[in-house]
């Protein structure tokens, strides 16, 4: 498997389902928008983008399995699957909020191998690949060289519909925001991730998050020299559905103050 070039195509389909993604951006009507529960939101948008990215994915790799957030597909593949969000970012996309993103990985054998995130109005791609370095646009990226959580900017999610652990969450932020340069939240798990990997952002957390929500962010945080885990310090952040990324310089502060909430 050449995972550079397949990467390449990868990054193809990325950008022309962004092309329609925005098309529709610029004459959504909110009416259009249905609910898969309380404050999860859905539009025709996230439908028919997801079915574009199937459909081209599947013609150049016919033997991979889907993991799709709208669940237009469902198939297990034996050795290789795709985990694709098409719209990371619909309630942001919904109210004319600039900052959504594409997020598709590639697991072979249950690995990663090719993250793309594609953060459509900025026309930033970011993608990583088996073999290679993380990119943006081209050009390599690495995470942060900041030591210090003091001099650190973080960013965050949330909770909008599980509110089972809000309290400490809120604990968790004051601390945080005590500590820290800024906390911000952008409402895309996966632009947030990219952004770690970028060197944007020193460090990310969150919780209840899906596979779809992460997988191809989470490679290119890794893949651009940072860590990625729970908020155990596990590897297993798909599983336990909470993820903190961090440049590795800030993980051990971070996780200690995580630890003392959840």
């Amino acid at each position: 498997m050449n995972y550079e070039i397949l990467c390449s195509k990868v990054v193809a389909i990325a950008r022309l389902t962004g092309n329609f993604i925005r098309k529709e951006s610029m004459n959504f009507d909110a009416q259009a928008i249905e609910f898969k529960g309380l404050n999860d939101l859905v539009s025709y948008v996230d439908k028919t983008a997801e079915k574009q990215l199937v459909r081209n994915l599947y013609k150049i790799l016919p033997e991979a399995g889907f993991t799709t957030e709208e669940e237009t597909v469902n198939t297990k593949g034996a050795v290789y699957n795709w985990i694709i969000d098409p719209l990371d970012g619909t309630t942001n996309f919904i109210h004319g909020i600039p900052t959504y993103s594409i997020s598709i990985a590639l697991y072979e054998d249950n690995h990663p191998v090719i993250g793309v995130v594609y953060e459509i109005n900025r026309g930033e791609m970011f993608y990583t690949y088996k073999g290679g370095a993380a990119y943006l646009n081209n050009k390599p990226i690495v995470v942060s060289s900041r030591t210090k959580l003091a001099d650190c900017l973080l960013a965050t999610g949330f909770p909008y519909y599980n509110f089972d652990k809000q309290a400490q969450y809120m604990e968790l932020f004051a601390e945080m925001m005590r500590k820290c340069h800024g906390l911000r939240r952008i409402g895309s798990a996966a632009v947030d991730l990219a952004y770690v990997a970028c060197g944007r952002f020193d460090a990310y957390f969150e919780y209840n998050l899906n596979s779809w929500d992460v997988a191809a962010g989470a490679y290119l945080v890794q893949q651009a020299g940072g860590q990625i885990m729970n908020f155990g310090g596990g590897d297993e952040f798909i599983e336990k559905r909470e993820i903190l990324a961090t440049n590795s310089h800030v993980t051990e502060e971070i996780l200690t103050t995580i630890k003392r909430y959840f």
